[in-house]
């Protein structure tokens, strides 16, 4: 149950601000997805929630009225049938039909959608997910310290718990299914979310040697066959890993709905056998997500971090791989986090907000090398006053098996 009466009520109220500071000609916001609809109200609901500029905000919900009682602190929550209800609904509380509304639009389908304007016809719908990304962006200390025990524990499964379970022979399935089973055992809630539209994971990617490389399936570096072309993600039951080969492994532990986002390159074989290339590979990419985690400080400029990064690589013997290889490049180094994988802002070109204390990102530096596949790194870092505080653990080195 949240209830959380007062970090909700400042939710909105953070929300509002940005409403009349950004939109003063909107009267409120019209939000329409599960994510955003738990983090205003503390019920993971269906429907539509109006947030006025000024005052009390409502809940329209398709079911589930006793559930959202139980679990919200939101006083006005109404059950409606159709987008019809909720001009009525204003009208029977007072209040006017909304001139121009900041609608979450990508979290309303395009059939849905009409049928709404339909429903409003006098009113001016403009685009308000910006001031969403930017209110959740800023975590709270409660929001904070859930995911710095999902942090803890994703370090412990990927670091300490995991490679007594790896051998030769293994393959990137088998290596899935028993991450999987660690990170159950650790209290992850078993569900990944993105907020980009159309995208989803599961399980993260495990890649071995030259599937690394393997052309991508969503807005990432690392390549992977994955399970099935309808499942383009896990692990591949048929790549196993031998000898002498570098394996990276990308994924998220989910603790009370918030994430964390780690990556690491291991190897099997002797660490005397690694060889130079992917020991500098790696080295590079340790190297930079430490120098630019240092940058992480409130006032830094996204934009400026991404590129002075491209000049470092540029300079470097690593551009042709640098954040993958050929058509699997991406153009950024890294990301927001939070209830969303790929929250606001990122570390790339357009973002040019300054990065405040409290926000949560993951750095992920990564070089594919043509041939013998991906190695890397990412953790998750806190925005604070003296930089970067990583809160996935601490390893610069290539796990060994």
């Amino acid at each position: 149950m949240t209830k959380n009466a007062e970090e909700i009520a400042l939710r909105q109220q953070r929300f509002q601000k940005l409403m009349q500071e950004h939109m003063p000609q909107t009267d409120g916001a019209f939000i329409f997805s599960r994510l955003n609809i738990y983090y205003f109200t503390g019920t993971m609901n269906v429907g539509v929630l109006w947030i006025p500029k000024d005052g009390q905000s409502i809940l329209f919900i398709r079911k589930g009225e006793e559930r959202a009682k139980y679990e919200s602190a939101l006083d006005a929550i109404v059950t409606f049938s159709s987008y019809k209800n909720i001009p009525a609904t204003f009208l029977d509380r007072g209040m006017k039909i909304p001139s121009c509304i900041a609608a979450e639009m990508n979290g309303l389908n395009w059939s849905l959608s009409a049928r709404l304007t339909k429903s409003l016809p006098n009113t001016q719908f403009i685009p308000g997910d910006h001031l969403l990304a930017m209110t959740r962006a800023l975590k709270s200390e409660s929001e904070l310290q859930i995911m710095r025990d999902a942090g803890a524990r994703h370090h412990k499964c990927m670091n300490d718990l995991l490679p007594e379970h790896l051998h030769e022979g293994i393959s990137e399935l088998e290596v899935a299914h028993k991450l999987l089973e660690l990170y159950y055992q650790e209290g992850h809630n078993g569900i990944l979310r993105l907020e980009s539209f159309g995208e989803e994971l599961f399980a993260g990617l495990v890649s071995i040697g030259d599937s690394g490389n393997f052309p991508s399936a969503f807005n990432g570096p690392n390549g992977a066959y994955g399970l099935h072309p309808a499942v383009p993600y896990m692990g591949n039951k048929n790549i196993k890993w031998e000898k002498n080969t570098p394996m990276i492994i990308d994924n998220c532990f989910n603790l009370h709905g918030y994430h964390t986002d780690k990556t690491h390159t291991y190897w099997r074989g002797k660490k005397s056998d690694i060889p130079a290339n992917i020991q500098h590979a790696f080295d590079f990419c340790v190297e930079t997500q430490n120098y630019f985690a240092e940058q992480l400080k409130p006032g830094a400029i996204p934009s400026q971090i991404w590129a002075e990064c491209q000049q470092r690589v540029a300079a470097s013997p690593w551009a042709d791989g640098f954040m993958g290889l050929g058509k699997n490049k991406v153009v950024f180094l890294g990301h927001g986090i939070g209830l969303a994988i790929d929250e606001y802002p990122a570390i790339a070109r357009g973002f040019d907000q300054a990065l405040q204390e409290g926000m949560t990102m993951a750095l992920e530096p990564k070089i594919g090398i043509k041939g013998i596949g991906m190695v890397g790194i990412e953790n998750t870092f806190e925005i604070t006053a003296n930089g970067g505080k990583v809160i996935t653990g601490k390893n610069d080195e290539i796990i060994v098996v």
